[in-house]
């Protein structure tokens, strides 16, 4: 059967910042072994654990690849280690950070405030809360510079032909919960089989609010991913196969 006319490539890869770090690890694990013990306890919200995201698998995507063969893969791995991501987040800092009354000291290490830090809070949905599949964690962003620094990276791979245009603009998000993940479902929310579990999770975004899952973390790096995450043992409990990776 041909493909259909306008069809969405099928995608195979992801460009991401994953944000499980030596350094933002042991914040990470503790938010979010807490969210998952409170939000899966019966008598509280009682979800399903396979809702919740495994540690290893939280990042942001910041778009989508469809890399069929060897030859796409490698163009796509080339673009990528063609960044310069300190550089390319040192000029955007500097275009959205408004002149000083006074000239600063300098910073004592001045390769740190080229370095972003991130800072994941809330808890937001998807869509609708009272009828929500996916609830995640956003950075805190105010400036706008995260955004423009992500929209770049991404724009580096569609100026190279390797990654389509999204008419939605980018969302940078960690995705904590995920019903497709949930088999068989229990009680009325499930609806007949082969549907997702739908949550009202109302309440849940309102009591996760103002909650820090990291704090003033760095980036470390920019990476490819396969998609699909993989069982793996320890804490992780699963991960994305990297392709490629590029440190700041």
């Amino acid at each position: 059967m041909p493909p259909r006319p306008n069809a969405k490539p099928a995608y195979t890869h992801f460009l991401c910042i994953p944000l499980i770090t030596p350094t933002s690890r042991s914040q990470v694990s503790r938010s979010l072994a807490a969210f998952k013990t409170d939000v899966t306890d019966a008598a509280s919200f009682d979800i399903p654990e396979t809702a919740v995201r495994p540690l290893g698998t939280l990042h942001l995507t910041l778009g989508m690849l469809s890399l069929p063969s060897h030859e796409s893969v490698q163009k796509a791995t080339a673009v990528l280690r063609s960044l310069n991501p300190r550089a390319a987040f040192a000029d955007i800092k500097s275009l959205s950070t408004p002149a000083p009354l006074a000239t600063p000291a300098p910073p004592a290490d001045p390769s740190v405030e080229r370095l972003p830090f991130l800072t994941l809070r809330g808890l937001h949905a998807m869509q609708r809360p009272e009828q929500a599949t996916v609830l995640y964690a956003a950075p805190e962003d105010d400036r706008g510079t995260l955004l423009r620094f992500c929209e770049r990276l991404r724009d580096s791979f569609i100026d190279a032909g390797v990654m389509g245009r999204e008419e939605r603009p980018l969302l940078l998000h960690a995705t904590v919960i995920n019903t497709i993940y949930v088999k068989g479902g229990r009680g009325g929310a499930q609806g007949k089989r082969g549907k997702k579990l739908i949550l009202d999770a109302t309440d849940m975004v309102a009591r996760y609010e103002g909650y820090v899952w990291m704090e003033g973390v760095p980036l470390e790096r920019i990476a490819i991913c396969k998609m699909g995450a993989k069982a793996v043992d320890g804490e992780d409990g699963a991960a994305y196969e990297v392709e490629a990776e590029v440190g700041f």
